[in-house]
């Protein structure tokens, strides 16, 4: 069975542990600006949000890539970014709804979560495990956008 991140949010403090391990899983830096998963803050709401590529079934991203550089893993189900492929003309991040696909300026190429290959480092090192790398089936980018648009505080205090 394929695998995928949940996200909680309910269960996010912010503490950006997740893009920091992201950031240096995939470049050997602690840079969350360099990181393939982000915390939104919803600041009028009081929650925090992480959100990374939810792994579409039929993926904008891939399709819209004139020169194929993002391709379906066949053990984890992740597209991925070729980058020896890419050019970084970022039509993928234009075709992506959520905004998940970023143009890394140095590297002059884009880049999108890859589940680390089935390891996720955004899980691992995620001490509320607001994060967790499960089976497809009990993930919902549906909730996650539920959560979000939540504007009673006093529901998440109870939570």
């Amino acid at each position: 069975m394929q695998k995928s991140l949940h996200i909680n949010a309910a269960k996010c403090t912010g503490c950006l542990q997740c893009e920091m391990a992201c950031s240096y899983e995939n470049h050997g830096l602690f840079n969350p600006a360099k990181s393939r998963i982000k915390v939104f803050d919803f600041e009028h709401e009081g929650r925090k949000v992480p959100y990374t590529c939810t792994q579409c079934a039929e993926a904008w991203c891939l399709n819209a890539c004139p020169v194929d550089a993002i391709r379906v893993d066949a053990v984890t189900g992740a597209k991925v970014v070729n980058v020896a492929t890419c050019v970084g003309c970022k039509v993928c991040t234009i075709a992506c709804p959520f905004g998940t696909i970023n143009y890394v300026a140095d590297l002059g190429k884009v880049q999108k979560c890859d589940l680390c290959g089935g390891d996720p480092a955004c899980a691992a090192a995620c001490p509320t495990g607001a994060i967790t790398y499960v089976d497809a089936d009990w993930t919902g980018l549906d909730k996650m956008r539920a959560w979000a648009g939540k504007t009673d505080t006093a529901t998440r205090a109870s939570a």
